[in-house]
C-alpha cells in the first residue's frame, strides 16, 4: 500500500487476541519439527502480492510488469541512415572502382532530426548523417570511408547494393507488436526499449517497503565504542537490510532495540505506517529474554515454530495491525539470520513484488571433499563454488557449521543444501546449492 494510504494504528493497552487468527499451521513431524518446505509454503500462503500502480520507468528495474505492453510506434519510425556518408541510387554507383571512381554532384545535405528537402534525382548524391531520414528515391548509403568526402561533388570508390546501410522502418519493432506480457520482470535494457517507444510510466508492482529491526540489549551500532566487555556490534540489521535491498526491496533499517517489551511493542507499532513487511532478528528462541516471542501475541496473530533445518531452527511469523502487515521473525545468530532470509524472507519479498520464481533455484555442484551433516534436518553449509578444468561446477565448504561464523559467511558465495537424511557425503557427490550472487 502506498505510504500516504497508511494510517498509524491506534495505540492500546489491551491484551488478548483482538485480531483475526492466522490460518491453521502445518502439522509438525514425529520429531515435533516442521519441515522447511511446509513452513515456507505456509508463510507464502499468508502473503498477497502488492497492488500495482504506474511508476516512472527509471524506478521499475527489477519489478514485475502487470500489463501487456504493445508498441504504439515502429522502431525505427522511418527509413534512416546507419552511416555518415552519401545517399545515392545503387545503380548510379554500380561501376565505381578505386582506380575508376564515379563522380556525382552533391545536391543537398540532411542531418538527424531534419527531412530531405527534395527527392533524389538520378545521377546525384545527397550528403547524409547517421540517423537522418533517407531521401525519397535513394536506395543505398555510401559511407564517407569510400569517398573523397567532397562538398560540391563526390568521388565514390566502391559500388553498393540496394538497401545497404539503411535502417528500414519497423525492422526492430513493429507498431502493434506485443513487447511484454504481464508477469515479465523488467531490467535496464527494457527501460531503454520502453523509453524508445515513448512510454514514461508502466503498471508494475512496487518495491516492498521492508523495515528491519534487531533486538538485544547487548547490541551496539557500528562506529561507536564497545563500552562493556559483553557488548557486540549489530551486524544482523545491516546484513538483513543489505540482503533485502539486493532482493529488490525498499529498506528502512531501524537498528537495534533493547529487551524491554514495551519498547519493542512501541517500535513495531510505530513502523506499521511505512511497512509492507517487518523483519526482526533475535528474540524468537526459548530464552528468558526472547522478547519478540513474548510480545508478539499481544500485537498480532502469530505463529512460532521449530523448523527442521540448521541453522535457523526457531522461526516466527505474524500478521499485525489493521492492514495485517506480515512480520517475519528470524534468529539472532548472523548465519541463522541469513539462512532464514534465504529460505523464507527472500521468497516473501519476491511474492510481494510479483516476481517469480519465489524460491531461489538450486543447481547441482560436485563436492571437492567429504562433508558431514546431522540427520533428521536440512543443513545449510556455507560454500565456495568454483569451476573445474572441464567447466563443471564444484563446491567446497567455507569453514565450519557454527551459526556465529560471520567471516566464513562473508567469503562464501553459496549455501550448500545437505539433505535431512544425509550424515556423510563423500567427495565427488552432487549436492543442491543456492548460488548467492545470482539475482534470479
Amino acid at each position: 500500500m502506498p505510504l500516504f494510504g497508511r494510517k498509524l494504528p491506534e495505540e492500546t493497552t489491551e491484551v488478548g487476541p483482538r485480531f483475526e487468527p492466522l490460518p491453521d499451521p502445518p502439522e509438525p513431524g514425529d520429531d515435533g519439527l516442521r519441515t522447511m518446505h511446509d513452513h515456507r509454503r505456509y508463510v507464502l500462503s499468508c502473503v498477497a502480492e502488492l497492488p500495482p500502480f504506474r511508476q516512472q520507468i527509471l524506478d521499475v528495474v527489477g519489478l514485475s510488469v502487470c500489463e501487456d505492453i504493445v508498441s504504439p510506434i515502429n522502431l525505427p519510425r522511418f527509413d534512416n541512415s546507419a552511416m555518415d556518408g552519401y545517399a545515392v541510387r545503387a545503380e548510379d554507383v554500380a561501376l565505381a572502382r578505386l582506380d575508376l571512381p564515379v563522380v556525382l554532384p552533391v545536391v543537398g545535405e540532411v542531418a538527424a532530426g531534419q527531412s530531405a528537402a527534395h527527392r533524389l534525382s538520378p545521377g546525384t548524391a545527397i550528403k547524409i548523417m547517421t540517423g537522418a531520414p533517407v531521401p525519397r528515391a535513394a536506395d543505398a548509403i555510401i559511407p564517407y570511408e569510400h569517398t573523397d568526402r567532397g562538398k560540391d561533388s563526390v568521388r565514390i570508390y566502391s559500388p553498393s547494393e540496394r538497401g545497404v546501410h539503411i535502417r528500414r522502418i519497423g525492422e526492430d519493432v513493429e507498431s502493434g507488436s506485443k513487447l511484454y506480457s504481464a508477469g515479465d520482470r523488467l531490467g535496464p535494457r527494457d527501460v531503454g526499449l520502453l523509453a524508445g517507444i515513448g512510454l514514461d510510466k508502466v503498471l508494475v508492482r512496487p518495491r516492498p517497503r521492508v523495515v528491519v529491526i534487531a533486538t538485544g540489549s547487548e547490541l551496539v551500532d557500528p562506529g561507536l565504542a564497545l563500552a562493556e566487555e559483553q557488548q557486540i556490534y549489530d551486524s544482523n540489521s545491516y546484513l538483513l537490510a543489505a540482503a533485502c535491498k539486493a532482493a529488490g526491496a525498499q529498506v528502512f533499517r531501524v537498528g537495534k532495540v533493547g529487551d524491554d517489551p514495551d519498547v519493542v511493542k512501541r517500535v513495531i507499532h510505530d513502523q506499521l505506517i511505512r511497512a509492507d513487511l517487518i523483519l526482526t532478528t533475535g528474540g524468537v528462541s526459548q530464552g528468558d529474554y526472547d522478547v519478540v516471542k513474548a510480545v508478539m501475541p499481544q500485537i498480532g496473530a502469530c505463529d512460532f515454530a521449530q523448523v527442521a533445518m540448521q541453522p535457523g531452527r526457531p522461526q516466527g511469523f505474524g500478521l499485525i495491525g489493521e492492514d495485517r502487515t506480515p512480520m517475519i521473525m528470524v534468529p539472532g545468530n548472523p548465519v541463522s539470520a541469513f539462512v532464514s532470509f534465504e529460505a523464507f524472507v527472500r521468497p516473501v519479498i519476491r511474492k510481494l513484488m510479483g516476481v517469480r520464481p519465489y524460491i531461489r533455484t538450486a543447481v547441482k555442484c560436485q563436492t571437492t571433499h567429504a562433508m558431514t551433516s546431522i540427520p533428521g534436518r536440512i543443513q545449510f553449509a556455507r560454500g565456495i563454488v568454483s569451476y573445474s578444468r572441464n567447466g563443471a561446477r564444484q563446491v567446497e565448504l567455507a569453514g565450519g557449521h557454527g551459526s556465529h561464523l560471520l567471516g566464513d559467511l562473508a567469503r562464501s558465495n553459496a549455501l550448500v543444501i545437505l539433505p535431512k537424511d544425509a550424515e556423510f557425503v563423500p567427495a565427488g557427490e552432487e549436492l543442491d546449492v543456492w548460488l548467492l550472487d545470482e539475482t534470479a
